[in-house]
């Protein structure tokens, strides 16, 4: 298991997350980002409103996934 936050996955808070892939690791913060939209959270909404301009850019989003999934299997595994 790795740990990476919110602010490490392009979100707004310290929130940690906790999994054995990059893949868990997206799908844990894409269900925390959709609560926090649910929520109205406006730090969160400002985060998401960067990403949606990273994805108006032909493969910037490819290239930004890439760029995390690299850092994910850096990560130390946890204790």
């Amino acid at each position: 298991m790795k740990t990476m936050t919110c602010n490490q996955l392009g979100g707004a808070c310290d929130m940690k997350f906790h999994a054995s892939t990059f893949q868990e690791m997206a799908d844990l913060s894409k269900a925390h980002g959709m609560e926090m939209f649910k929520q109205g959270d406006q730090a969160h909404l400002q985060a998401m409103q960067e990403m949606r301009k990273l994805m108006q850019e032909p493969g910037a989003m490819q290239k930004w996934f890439a760029e995390k999934k690299k850092e994910f299997e850096a990560l130390p595994e946890d204790d």
